[in-house]
């Protein structure tokens, strides 16, 4: 039960026909994109009902409790959070908006192992270059100060039109381009340049190995994909949030339960409300529109406006009657190829004697291989470094995991009571304990508590089809599409619409999905509160 939680969710605990009501929009699934979209929705005004089917809300990002130890169950590298102006995440947009401000720790540094040896690596204008020094000489640390001078106008038009702008009707040449575009025109073809896979903007200026392989691993973080992938204007964003002077990473007091908790807020503060442990069994759609929800175990929810899916694009096909759904857009959606799913290792140890941590650790066992192959690339997060309240005193919590490289079709069937699951568990994360072990070597001794997570887990606790992180849309062959579909009064949000997947762009998505449905002069003076 990796992703499961025994702690008590800050929301509305109701049964059967006692959950029906009648609402403007109902959201299903309260994922970072879902909780956005709520939150904004509420605050423009509309009666939002967010719906979860587990017992806790946040998605991916929900945490967990086991004997005193609070555990991370998804991201765990934050930045730009606490920024204000264009340049901040699109979360902390968000939480600008609702007026949820979180407190952060403040750091600069994570721990790497790579292929050619292990270093400690600073976010910052200098850093890198004095690592390449080390790693490869003075050749590779000139091609990467003059690749950051080329990246340097880019991460500038990335900045130039924040994602809350955007929304998925008309109204964006009021709210986008009007806005805008004097500021974009100033960026010459820069901004042209962003829609592109990375890796064709990086042709011919990148020649070393090791700077190569560096960014796609850096791609791969972000998006799931290595560069020739990942759409530049994601890393162009990353350059600029990483690779200026005096920039940080934020880890949220509380862990990433800070920041579902402060979504949650802003959903109820404005009227909205969360109801977990609320299976939606389908969407009801009359007439062609979507307009309400059945509830697993009784229920009905009716929506005046609108329904938000949070549900991937295949469990968003699950919950609609098939005679409604538009054959090419079943089509498309079904054909839609998903990233691999996950496996997590969780532990709970004493810190007793331990030398002091860094809290990030990013392990590559082969560059050969790629840093999308499976049991390879292993990132290692030790929460309570930065903040102890998260484990009993004296100890650490720890969150070891293979990010979207494990396949689902060698779990696919098992029973998860059986013992040859077991026997799989074993072997398939012992690469993470492999991967802990070289920064703790004694961390099975210090172990207190330890628990696997497997794609099922994925699966079973997040209602993920096939356990996948989300959709593997490559930049340059195809795009992730808008909130809109072509039922009306449905609407989706989350890692399978635009702009994709990871925290950033997810809470992007929720923003973009609750502008369309907003009016225009409520945005445009949204954009105006948070001074962008």
């Amino acid at each position: 039960r990796a992703l499961a939680t025994d702690s008590a969710p800050p929301s509305t605990v109701l049964t059967g026909e006692s959950r029906s009501h009648e609402t403007d929009i109902v959201v299903i699934g309260s994922g970072i994109g879902g909780l956005s979209a709520g939150a904004l929705l509420a605050r423009y005004g509309h009666k939002v009902t967010v719906v979860e089917s587990h017992s806790t809300p946040g998605g991916a990002a929900h945490t967990f409790q086991r004997n005193g130890y609070h555990f991370e169950s998804g991201p765990s590298l934050y930045s730009g959070m606490t920024g204000t102006g264009k340049e901040a995440n699109p979360l902390g947009h968000v939480l600008q908006a609702i007026g949820e401000p979180l407190d952060v720790v403040k750091y600069n540094t994570w721990n790497v192992l790579v292929p050619e040896g292990q270093f400690l690596t600073r976010v910052g204008n200098d850093n890198f270059t004095e690592v390449l020094l080390k790693v490869r000489g003075k050749e590779a640390a000139a091609e990467w100060v003059k690749l950051q001078e080329y990246m340097r106008p880019l991460a500038k038009a990335a900045a130039m039109m924040p994602p809350a702008a955007l929304r998925g009707d008309a109204g964006v040449l009021i709210t986008a381009l009007a806005r805008y575009l004097p500021a974009l025109i100033t960026t010459g073809g820069d901004a042209a340049k962003l829609t592109a896979p990375f890796s064709k903007v990086i042709e011919g200026r990148v020649t070393d190995p090791f700077i190569r392989n560096w960014l796609d691993l850096l791609c791969f973080l972000l998006s799931g994909l290595p560069a020739n992938g990942t759409i530049a204007a994601e890393v162009a964003y990353m350059f600029n949030e990483w690779y200026r002077p005096n920039c940080c990473l934020e880890f949220p007091i509380g862990g990433s339960q800070a920041m579902v908790s402060a979504l949650v807020r802003g959903v109820e503060k404005f009227g909205g409300k969360l109801m977990v442990n609320s299976h939606v069994e389908r969407v009801i759609v009359e007439r062609g529109q979507a307009t309400g929800v059945a509830l697993r175990g009784g229920g009905t929810i009716r929506a005046r406006k609108a329904v938000i899916s949070n549900a991937s694009v295949w469990d968003t096909l699950k919950l609609l009657p098939s005679e409604e759904v538009p054959e090419q857009w079943r089509r498309t959606s079904l054909a839609t190829p998903p990233c691999p799913s996950f496996m997590h290792l969780h532990v709970g140890f004493d810190a007793t004697g331990l030398t002091e941590q860094e809290i990030h650790h990013i392990v590559v066992n082969s560059w050969d291989r790629g840093v999308d192959a499976e049991q390879n690339v292993v990132l290692v997060s030790i929460a309570s470094v930065l903040d102890p309240s998260l484990a009993p005193k004296g100890k650490h919590t720890l969150h070891a995991y293979l990010p979207a490289t494990e396949p689902y079709a060698i779990w696919e069937g098992l029973d998860r009571k059986s013992p040859e699951y077991a026997a799989l568990k074993e072997q398939r994360s012992k690469i993470l304990w492999d991967a802990v072990e070289r920064v703790i070597p004694d961390i099975r001794q210090r172990a207190e508590i330890s628990m696997v997570g497997t794609p099922l887990t994925h699966a079973r606790y997040l209602r993920r089809h096939r356990g996948s992180y989300g959709p593997a849309l490559k930049a340059g062959e195809a795009m992730f599409p808008g909130p809109t579909t072509p039922i009306k009064g449905l609407y989706c949000t989350g890692d399978s619409t635009f702009p994709g997947i990871g925290l950033p762009a997810v809470a992007a998505s929720g923003a973009i999905t609750a502008n369309t449905l907003s009016p225009v002069s409520a945005h445009w003076q949204m954009l105006d509160a948070i001074g962008v």
